[in-house]
């Protein structure tokens, strides 16, 4: 039997697909994530789970799902603070659009604003899973935690460099990450990853009186909940984007257009300038 030039293409479309995907299929009439048909899940499960089954592939425990939805919200908002609030409120003060505003202020994050948690997220979990050069292979107990922290927080010190997830611009102590580490406890979700946190920052509070802030308490415990260190700053992103349309409202409906930001005054200038 002859095959035709149509059968050929549907064929090799078959077979070398432009996209693959194993995250949600689409076909007339139906979407299904992960398994799990949409329209199932709708009114059925939250927006942490849904969160939780898209980046890891199933639906969460209830525990580990009431942990995630308190890390959502610890990301909500730091005012004005922030470099993305900024950039979003100054854009809003512009005229520009909602979605111009907000893309924006998400642009703003990198590797000294929101970055911290990903490169703490980075560091527990190879350490959790390779240790130090004293303490080879996954960490088991709390004297291998203990051990591992104190090789690590030596390491940062006698290069004078800061640890990511501890020390805070304005807060001695993050009232957020001592919340978060009270309610990982109470839902008895302190894997190795947040224990390795914790006593990173017993050792350090206990040589330079510093904390751990927002991003440390967070990378330990997204780290137990499965997450990959390179989502880290995407899940901030989550957290953090209902705030910053907030501030973008308000700037749009409360405040003067065209903000001014600093007087000439302020401005110091160079010889060359």
């Amino acid at each position: 039997m002859a095959i035709g030039r149509k059968t050929v293409e549907n064929l090799l479309k078959l077979t070398n697909p432009k996209w693959k995907t194993s995250i949600t299929r689409v076909e007339p009439n139906k979407l299904v994530t992960r398994g799990y048909s949409q329209e199932d899940l709708i009114g059925k499960i939250s927006f942490p789970e849904m969160v939780y089954l898209l980046v890891n592939g199933e639906l969460p425990s209830e525990i580990d799902s009431k942990m995630l939805e308190a890390v959502l919200v610890s990301f909500c908002d730091h005012g004005v603070t922030p470099p993305s609030t900024q950039v979003a409120r100054l854009m809003a003060s512009t005229g520009s659009s909602m979605k111009e505003c907000v893309s924006g202020g998400l642009l703003s994050f990198g590797k000294f604003h929101a970055g911290a948690m990903e490169r703490s997220m980075q560091m527990l979990q190879y350490l959790a899973l390779n240790g130090v050069p004293e303490f080879r292979g996954p960490l088991k107990s709390g004297q291998d935690v203990k051990a591992v922290a104190e090789k690590v927080v030596d390491e940062y010190l006698s290069k004078n460099e800061k640890i990511p997830g501890y020390g805070h611009r304005y807060h001695s102590e993050d009232p957020r990450a001592a919340k978060l580490i009270q309610v990982a406890k109470k839902l008895e979700c302190v894997g190795v990853h947040t224990q390795l946190a914790l006593s990173i920052e017993e050792i350090l509070y206990e040589t330079k009186e510093i904390k751990m802030n927002i991003d440390g308490a967070n990378a330990g415990i997204l780290s137990d909940l499965g997450f990959d260190w390179k989502v880290g700053t995407g899940i901030f992103m989550m957290g953090r984007l209902p705030g910053i349309i907030s501030h973008v409202f308000e700037e749009q409906t409360v405040e003067t257009p065209f903000r001014k930001l600093i007087d000439t005054e302020e401005i110091h200038y160079s010889e060359k300038g």
